[in-house]
């Protein structure tokens, strides 16, 4: 993966990058494949950000979901679109 000038790392085409963390914990960065917003388990995780910090968002999507929570829910989402053979990473 190539970093970008200020140092951050490039968000691969067909990826987008999403905040996760809840109130009581540090926030971590993840990077997923865009298809994963049409899957119901993560439809269910955008109402709650929609919930808890409205629409008006800039930058990343911030998740209110605890990392371990969002992890397992990833895992599932994977192993749902598991014949696409898409890699989700973590920063």
């Amino acid at each position: 993966m190539m970093k970008e000038e200020d140092g951050k790392l490039k968000i691969p085409r067909g990826c987008m990058a999403v905040m996760v963390g809840h109130e009581d914990e540090e926030k971590k960065r993840f990077i997923i494949p865009v298809m994963y917003i049409n899957h119901p388990l993560f439809i269910e995780l955008l109402k709650d950000a929609e919930l808890e910090y409205g629409f008006h968002n800039q930058g990343p999507i911030n998740i209110p979901c605890h990392v371990q929570d969002f992890c397992n829910i990833q895992t599932m989402i994977h192993q749902d679109y598991q014949h696409h053979h898409v890699f989700c990473f973590k920063y």
